[in-house]
């Protein structure tokens, strides 16, 4: 036993040591160098002790851009000789497209480094699996980019529902629908690349935050249909994103899924980069058997003494892009150096992809299908 003042002594030296840990850097690599790799390092410049030391990415133009905003970043045209060649790394930020995320995530976590892949996790649950089963084998972090679950409007209703103010909950309902809004950059209309279209890239968005805030149940069956009509054809009506290459596009315009989960829970989403709609629409709503809410606008709705009512919280803190964004890397950095629960692991990540999977293989196959 440590007298008071040995245990004085040992917890400054505890403390010491652990502060010297915390203020190494954290060095980070990146696969893949485009616009959602220089998102990252916009917002990684406001947090202390990160390190971007290395890139990969066989798109020479693109790499330049990233070089040109990270002084000192070592760049590579193949991931596997960074992999090979940059020592001592922490984490490796994967941002390449879809179909890569899964052989770039392998690679990284049998090079012994913890992965942040971005969404969606993979181009099937197959794959998503066998990131989870190579990370566990590693023991290595791998942690999926869903930065919505980081709104506070999504947190806001995640404690509600997990307190039981809403009773069970019946029904959900996502919609990521633009009216007109097909990138024209990238790869987003090429399915072998991508997997899909509006769904894989924003449905799953609102597919991730919802799931996350009613507790993550699993999926159990998946329902649905997609439509191309309009991105694969040239088009002279004014958009968002005007001269895609729709001669490559192979992708859905809008697309439409009802799952249902083991806890009997429906959800419905709904995803477009097309849609003849007034406006877009960013949100998700869910219904319970003692109240319900909606995302946006933050509403909670439920019955007291005597009347139905609608409550708009008063603060729920601040938000908007900057601030999910500052909470994702403030995330990632605190399950690596310091340890802390990973909100965002592969397996909420792989329950996302089942039922991104079969809403898509619903749509194929024209029925509904086992998740």
């Amino acid at each position: 036993m440590f007298s008071p003042l040995g245990r004085g002594v040992f917890w400054l030296f505890f403390n010491e040591i652990r502060s010297l840990h915390l203020a190494k850097a954290m060095r980070i690599a990146f696969i893949g160098s485009g616009g959602i790799a220089r998102t990252y390092i916009k917002y990684m410049k406001k947090f202390e002790g990160l390190e971007v030391v290395a890139a990969a990415d066989p798109a020479v133009a693109s790499l330049e851009a990233f070089a040109a905003d990270v002084p000192g970043v070592v760049t590579y045209d193949d991931y596997h000789k960074m992999l090979k060649q940059t020592k001592d790394l922490d984490l490796v930020c994967v941002c390449s497209p879809n179909g890569a995320h899964a052989d770039n995530t392998l690679a990284a976590l049998r090079a012994g480094v913890n992965v942040v892949v971005e969404k969606p996790m993979a181009m099937n649950a197959a794959e998503c699996q066998k990131m989870i089963d190579t990370a566990k084998r590693a023991r290595k972090e791998l942690i999926v980019g869903f930065q919505f679950r980081f709104d506070p409007r999504t947190e806001m209703i995640r404690r509600q529902v997990a307190e039981g103010h809403f009773g069970k909950v019946l029904y959900v309902r996502c919609q990521a629908l633009r009216r007109r809004g097909i990138p024209n950059w990238g790869v987003f209309g090429r399915k072998d690349l991508q997997g899909g279209g509006p769904m894989i890239d924003i449905g799953v968005h609102c597919l991730e935050m919802a799931h996350y805030a009613i507790g993550s149940p699993r999926p159990v069956s998946a329902t649905g249909n997609c439509w191309t009509y309009h991105g694969n054809k040239k088009s002279d009506i004014a958009s968002m994103w005007p001269n895609w290459d729709y001669k490559t596009y192979t992708v859905e315009d809008l697309a439409v899924g009802m799952i249902r989960f083991d806890s009997g829970t429906m959800l419905n989403i709904e995803a477009s980069f097309v849609a003849h709609i007034e406006k877009d629409v960013w949100t998700f709503q869910l219904m319970g058997e003692k109240g319900g809410a909606s995302w946006e606008p933050t509403l909670l709705f439920t019955d007291h003494n005597g009347y139905m009512v609608n409550m708009a919280p008063g603060w729920i803190g601040a938000g908007g892009w900057d601030v999910i964004w500052e909470q994702k890397i403030k995330h990632f950095v605190e399950v690596i150096r310091e340890g802390k629960p990973n909100r965002a692991p592969g397996e909420h990540g792989l329950m996302v992809q089942k039922m991104l999977d079969g809403v898509y293989a619903s749509a194929a196959s024209g029925k509904e299908v086992r998740v």
